[in-house]
């Protein structure tokens, strides 16, 4: 009887023994040092840069007090900023077309974004549009218009009749995308990465309107939605900060761009693609860097 009970002594203090080293190998495998990847579940980032962007011709619809007229075929540029300072100066970073992002990998190789791509739309003149509608007031100072037309062509001067979104054409966009690793050093001291994705938004302008002698300035509309593709590559120094040249392409849908700051009922619409290269400077942080147990990624 007395064997028996020391033997139960013995059995359980292994038991005890046992789990007192499972415990200790599980706390260790899931609280030692973990190595830190930019594509494993947990990384997140943060960048600024500068872009440059282009348009698609498009068919823009003004509807106002006394008028209401499509104008056909409208050329636009971006309009990047020439001073140095404007690139440095901390009071003027948002001068410049720029882009800001925060990221976050939800999974191994995914990640979640929301940003801010500070886009500017402004009308080109030179061109010869053809206006379909009711104006009245001309485009130009030698050729005043005043009826109906149905597709009489007109050349247009900025001081007469100007359409711009220069304090911007904002996308606010959240994007999905894909993340893989081209290039590893064995130290890790760089990283090469591919990031693509899909994006949709809405879009915030800020618009400077010329016509029939008023000049408006930096009216503000949520003014439509868009949906693009990115895509890009990042260069990762150290594992904290990387360098990312993207492009993009998309297609934006302004259906309601206000035109005038105290007249609800005028604004103007239109349609239009559009491309995108940036460059910019961002920062990873690890919020839960994983080990190297079986969720860890095969790099």
């Amino acid at each position: 009887m007395g064997s028996t009970h020391a033997k139960m002594k013995i059995i359980a203090l292994l038991c005890f023994v046992f789990l007192a080293f499972q415990t200790e190998a599980q706390y260790r495998k899931y609280n030692r040092k973990k190595p830190k990847n930019s594509m494993a579940e947990g990384t997140g980032y943060v960048y600024w840069g500068y872009n440059r962007s282009a348009y698609t011709k498009s068919n823009i619809h003004f509807e106002g007090l006394g008028y209401d007229f499509m104008l056909n075929g409208v050329k636009a540029k971006d309009r990047p900023s020439t001073k140095l300072a404007e690139y440095v100066n901390l009071t003027k970073l948002t001068v410049p077309q720029f882009n800001l992002r925060i990221g976050y990998n939800f999974k191994n190789y995914w990640n979640v974004s929301l940003g801010y791509d500070h886009l500017k739309y402004v009308m080109v003149h030179g061109p010869t549009y053809q206006v379909v509608g009711n104006t009245d007031a001309g485009f130009n100072s030698v050729e005043p218009l005043n009826g109906y037309y149905t597709g009489i062509n007109t050349t247009t001067e900025e001081e007469v009749f100007h359409y711009e979104n220069s304090n911007g054409m904002n996308y606010i966009r959240a994007e999905i995308s894909k993340v893989k690793n081209l290039i590893r050093n064995r130290t890790d001291t760089y990283t090469m990465t591919w990031l693509w994705g899909f994006s949709s938004g809405v879009i915030l302008s800020y618009n400077d309107f010329t016509y029939n002698g008023t000049k408006s300035m930096v009216t503000s509309s949520l003014s439509g939605v868009a949906a693009s593709f990115h895509t890009g590559m990042r260069f990762e120094f150290w594992k904290h900060l990387f360098l990312q040249a993207n492009t993009g392409a998309g297609y934006i849908f302004q259906h309601y761009v206000k035109t005038r700051p105290d007249e609800y009922d005028t604004f103007a619409r239109h349609r239009f693609g559009y491309v995108e290269g940036n460059v910019v400077l961002g920062c990873l942080f690890y919020i839960r860097p994983v080990n190297d147990c079986n969720s860890c990624p095969h790099w």
